[in-house]
């Protein structure tokens, strides 16, 4: 499986138009175990007849692995960037990071502009003065089976949510985002904090 992932199946959707870079991560802490995670250009990317090639006719070594077969748990979620609005030059630019925390949400739809003007403004951008946390970008489902909101930290290593100053800044947001909004919920093995292991 992780030979075929690495060798083969990685380059060719690498390969397609619209994809700008990929790498693959495991988990440190939540679920699932394993976790591929592509820059598009747009989520529409998914859509085109080239990517859609590459779902329909799969190749040998695709076929003997089967993936939809072997996998005890699949999420294939395809989401928009929300938040920032736009990408900079400098983000475009960057590498995929050596560790990313993801947290997969959903709020009630009562509470969506109050709870997103919320993690946009204060929540994610108190995190992101934490040592060692390089970014935050959040996310609206485009396809998939949901949640409908996800949030990527990148971060240098694997401890930066466990230092001090991250629950110093959870504090100054007036603590973590279930007790603020406790109708929110997070998806199974949500958050996780997963380091890169392989990148072409």
């Amino acid at each position: 499986f992780n030979m075929w992932y690495n060798d083969e199946h990685l380059s060719d959707l690498v390969a397609i138009p619209g994809v700008l870079n990929a790498a693959r991560y495991e988990a440190v802490s939540g679920s699932p175990k394993y976790l591929a995670a592509y820059e598009l250009t747009n989520p529409e990317v998914r859509d085109t007849p080239e990517y859609q090639e590459h779902l329909i006719k799969p190749s040998e070594w695709s076929n003997r692995v089967n993936l939809q077969g072997i996998a005890t748990r699949l999420i294939q979620n395809n989401y928009r960037q929300i938040y920032p609005t736009e990408v900079s030059a400098e983000v475009a630019g960057s590498d995929m990071a050596p560790v990313l925390q993801i947290g997969r949400m959903t709020i009630p739809e009562d509470l969506e502009d109050e709870w997103n003007t919320f993690y946009n403004s204060t929540y994610a951008p108190n995190y992101a003065t934490v040592p060692g946390c390089i970014r935050f970008r959040r996310y609206a489902l485009y396809k998939g089976h949901g949640p409908k909101y996800s949030v990527v930290y990148e971060f240098e290593n694997e401890n930066v949510s466990q230092t001090p100053e991250w629950f110093a800044a959870r504090e100054k947001s007036g603590g973590s985002l279930g007790d603020l909004y406790p109708r929110m919920s997070h998806d199974d093995g949500s958050p996780g904090v997963y380091k890169k292991v392989f990148q072409l």
